[in-house]
């Protein structure tokens, strides 16, 4: 299982790493095992508002289908259109070339509320 030791993640395995002022947001590396080959994403569009913890998408593999939610609040300010022709990017590279969204942080003391990268390597080992 990697990790990028930069973000931090939600339990249920999202991460946001920051990106200047945006958050990139993704599923980590050990969801992405954990679903298998990804056939489909659904993501939002470009300036919707989230609340953190709503569902800004779906992730569909050829074992299920989960919601995707937001690690911190914040306005969508783009999304990566790469994932529509190629899902399996994120298989790949969930970290870097299959990066789902990324947006504008509303509030930003949500940050310390996430797990940092010892905790979320701790918390998904134990699944």
């Amino acid at each position: 299982m990697t990790i990028d030791k930069n973000a931090r993640y939600r339990t249920s395995h999202e991460y946001a790493r920051r990106e200047g002022a945006s958050i990139v947001t993704g599923i980590s590396d050990h969801a992405q095992d954990s679903l298998g080959d990804i056939v489909f994403v659904e993501l939002p569009a470009v300036g919707k508002v989230l609340k953190q913890g709503e569902a800004f998408g779906v992730v569909e593999s050829v074992k299920a289908a989960s919601d995707l939610y937001m690690p911190l609040s914040g306005t969508i300010t783009e999304v990566n259109a790469a994932l529509q022709g190629d899902p399996a990017l994120i298989n790949k590279d969930p970290y870097g070339a299959g990066w789902m969204i990324k947006f504008a942080p509303a509030n930003a003391a949500e940050w310390d509320g996430l797990l940092d990268a010892a905790a979320y390597e701790k918390e998904a080992g134990k699944e």
